[in-house]
């Protein structure tokens, strides 16, 4: 096989064909080697033209996603969590909930991997090639509020409610006000049973009714929510603070309760 370098590296670049022109010495290398045919050559820098490809496109979701640091499901201290149902995290992660069109909702003290868990589940929808939104409550609404100012609200609230999978960390961390109600409301519905959503707050599930100031409202909107859901409630003392005074005792663990 002669070498094709000179010829085909220009125009690989001018096709964009970065990925081939990337390997394309080495596949030149690996095909005289093994005396490649010349499909098999091209089936080669195929290939690699198409990992290049999802590869960029796995790198633009997650960097779309917002998510706060590298917060994997691999690490995630699962050893630290006894009583955790590993088999139902597992279910989650293969990110069915987003073909059922259900939320998850994940409750329990600061500090107990409540967002790592909810992101790092978001990264493994990434990896699936879904595409996913992490805001915390504070931060979607002054998205929203910012949006209303600059006569840009229905193009962002779209963008929130045709996400396939919208991440909101943090609920009732603060009380909502109007018509901060209204916005997560009207959100909330318009993703009901057609896009999933995570939620993650440090308060009681009974109490999540409380961070609304119109009961109704609020009640109209946890419906939509729980209808269906996946519930995790994360108990124990802060990680954080266990890490930080003791990290090596094991005692006071967390654990997960699963209900669905």
């Amino acid at each position: 096989m002669i070498n094709p370098i000179p010829e085909l590296t220009p125009l690989l670049k001018q096709l964009r064909l970065s990925g081939m022109t990337d390997s394309l010495a080495m596949r030149n290398r690996e095909a005289i080697e093994h005396q490649l045919s010349y499909p098999d050559f091209l089936a080669l820098l195929v290939q690699d033209e198409v990992a290049r490809r999802d590869q960029k496109k796995y790198a633009t979701r997650l960097r779309r996603a917002g998510f706060r640091g590298n917060k994997t499901l691999e690490s995630f201290d699962l050893n630290a969590n006894p009583n955790l149902n590993r088999a139902y995290i597992n279910e989650l992660a293969d990110c069915r909930f987003i073909d059922e069109h259900v939320a998850v909702l994940i409750a329990g003290p600061c500090g107990t991997g409540k967002s790592h868990l909810a992101q790092a589940i978001g990264h493994c929808a990434v990896q699936k090639g879904i595409d996913v939104l992490f805001f915390t409550q504070a931060k979607l609404l002054a998205n929203l509020h910012a949006a209303r100012a600059t006569n840009t609200y229905e193009k962002r609230f779209q963008t929130l409610a045709k996400v396939d999978l919208l991440i909101i960390d943090d609920f009732g961390l603060k009380p909502l006000k109007s018509p901060q109600d209204e916005d997560l409301h009207d959100l909330i519905d318009e993703r009901y049973e057609q896009k999933s959503t995570i939620i993650t707050s440090n308060l009681d599930f009974s109490e999540w009714g409380q961070a609304f100031p119109n009961k109704l409202l609020g009640a109209a909107t946890l419906d939509r929510l729980r209808h269906n859901a996946y519930r995790l409630i994360l108990e124990g003392e802060s990680y954080r603070k266990l890490r930080e005074h003791n990290d090596q005792t094991g005692r006071g663990g967390r654990h997960i309760i699963v209900t669905k």
